[in-house]
């Protein structure tokens, strides 16, 4: 139900390339980027609308890459 989740406003910020840490973006940086609480980030990557992987330890961490995908995906949900 990619049609129900909210508007992402997309920001220059958002879309460049600027480095990640070594292992990606927490939830929390990815939930402060987009506007939205670090739960919704979870729930959007377990329903596989946000592509995230997992750290030796069990954490989230999303790429640069599956951010923009996420909010190309959305914006084209919109149309």
């Amino acid at each position: 139900m990619l049609q129900s989740l909210p508007r992402v406003p997309k920001t220059e910020s958002m879309m460049t390339t600027r480095p990640t840490g070594r292992l990606g973006l927490t939830v929390s940086e990815v939930a402060a980027e987009l506007g939205v609480s670090e739960n919704t980030v979870r729930r959007w990557s377990d329903a596989g609308h946000l592509q995230a992987y997992r750290t030796p330890g069990g954490q989230r961490r999303f790429s640069r890459q599956a951010i923009n995908a996420f909010l190309r995906s959305v914006e084209d949900g919109a149309r």
